[in-house]
């Protein structure tokens, strides 16, 4: 079963997503606030959902938060600043983001574009194109699409981690009772903190 957005992005359009989940991030970090989207682009009052992933640079670097919704009935602008709040918060990594770390940080912004509900993991999966969503009722998780890619994973390893990451037993996402969703968006991220920014697709 597919559920189709209709959400397509523009080059501006994804810079914009990636300066307002930089904006957002920055607000909260700093000010203790929520930052409004203001006067938006026209693709952002659709209705899709958006993560935000931040990773530090320094050293080997770390992801330091990554969060948001593929599924949501919020405007894909207020997706943007509700899941970069929630990254750079506590409730992401384990610890705040700190005001010091903010020129250290590399923003990202997956902007969901199609869902679907699998049955066949395996072969539906497609690396580097899908996130994957493990929900088994009262434990679930996801992982972000570019993740497998960046760490050389299989589709097997993708699955079995999404699973870890839902606190399920590896290959949980066998069972006729856990649900697999893969969500397929177009990923826009700085090349380095606060600068140029690349579409990865």
């Amino acid at each position: 079963m597919s559920e189709a957005q209709t959400v397509r992005l523009s080059y501006e359009d994804g810079l914009r997503a990636v300066e307002l989940a930089r904006e957002s991030i920055e607000s909260y970090v700093c000010h203790g606030q929520r930052e409004q989207p203001g006067s938006m682009r026209e693709a952002f009052y659709q209705r899709t959902g958006a993560l935000v992933r931040i990773e530090s640079t320094r050293g080997r670097g770390s992801l330091r938060g990554c969060a948001g919704t593929y599924q949501t009935d919020d405007q894909l602008g207020h997706a943007i600043v509700n899941a970069a709040i929630t990254a750079a918060s506590e409730d992401s990594c384990g610890s705040e983001l700190k005001a010091t770390e903010l020129d250290s940080v590399a923003v990202s912004a997956c902007i969901v574009r199609d869902v679907l509900l699998t049955d066949d993991p395996l072969a539906d999966l497609e690396l580097g194109r899908h996130g994957v969503a493990i929900d088994a009722g009262d434990r679930g998780g996801w992982l972000y699409p570019t993740i497998p890619v960046e760490n050389g994973w299989s589709a097997h390893e993708y699955l079995d981690r999404a699973c870890r990451k839902a606190r399920l037993p590896p290959n949980a996402w066998q069972d006729e009772d856990v649900v697999v969703v893969l969500f397929s968006g177009e990923v826009f991220r700085e090349r380095e903190p606060n600068g140029n920014i690349e579409h990865l697709g």
